[in-house]
């Protein structure tokens, strides 16, 4: 049944810096566990908000950080940054999406100074990501999280694409009791998974060969370690299979099949 919830923008610190945030919550009154919402390459956008309040109807407190607005990080990676390099992926044909000719080709069309910004947040975000740094901010996320009377001192994470590879590097510090991967990359290297606290589960696109083609790697490891783990491949998805904003990419019988699987997931680790 859904719940009734309330959402807040916040900001947290983190170091000697401080993030802001997203913070949806039921309205009942009572504590919850509390779920990090990771979002894409994009920054926190209102997709990545709306799944925090769908979290949120759900029975949890999710706090969606917007990984990209600390003050060292701010300097280089641009709101106009963000949005031309968005732009510009999402002109690219689902097909084509890890296609680095087709990529590059389109790219020498566009002209010299909004390539050049293109360039530099894709080489940031992709090519030269500060994952310690983000996973630190991720880690601060939790501890706010702790801080509040309305959560039950159970924490989980979900992230997508980018928030994928966040939530597993997170969950590798031991803080999470519950970590969900939408077609998010490994952590590098892989023996960092042994510091995984608890269960993981992923959800892959069969036609995102790049980062799918990696998941047994992810699988293997986690045995190793005797970790809980539990995967799904959808066949004929594309990434970002989830967004339902993206409508040459979004897959509805994925998007909602993985969300049953999430919440079943979720409410068997913390015991709803």
């Amino acid at each position: 049944m859904s719940m009734a919830t309330k959402g807040s923008d916040i900001e947290y610190p983190t170091g000697k810096d401080r993030i802001n945030g997203y913070l949806a919550s039921p309205v009942d009154g009572k504590q919850h566990p509390g779920v990090i919402v990771i979002h894409e390459i994009f920054g926190l956008d209102p997709h990545t908000r709306s799944v925090a309040d769908r979290m949120a109807s759900e029975g949890y407190v999710a706090l969606a950080p917007d990984l990209f607005s600390s003050r060292k990080l701010s300097e280089v990676i641009t709101r106009e940054g963000i949005a031309a390099t968005m732009e510009f992926i999402m002109s690219i044909p689902p097909d084509k999406q890890r296609d680095e000719n087709y990529r590059e080709n389109l790219l020498n069309n566009i002209d010299n100074d909004k390539r050049k910004v293109i360039m530099d947040t894709y080489n940031m975000l992709l090519k030269n990501r500060p994952v310690d740094l983000l996973t630190g901010y991720l880690s601060s996320g939790v501890d706010y999280l702790h801080s509040l009377e309305t959560v039950n001192g159970k924490i989980g994470s979900v992230g997508f694409c980018f928030g994928g590879g966040m939530s597993i590097s997170l969950g590798c510090t031991g803080k999470v009791d519950a970590t969900a991967i939408y077609y998010g990359e490994n952590p590098e290297p892989l023996d960092k998974l042994k510091n995984v606290k608890n269960a993981v589960i992923g959800f892959y696109a069969g036609e995102d060969r790049r980062i799918t083609s990696k998941v047994p790697e992810l699988v293997s490891k986690l045995f190793e370690y005797n970790k809980e783990v539990s995967v799904k491949i959808y066949p004929g998805a594309y990434h970002a299979f989830f967004n339902s904003t993206r409508p040459t990419i979004y897959n509805k019988r994925a998007s909602e099949d993985s969300w049953r699987l999430l919440m079943s997931f979720y409410r068997e680790i913390f015991g709803m």
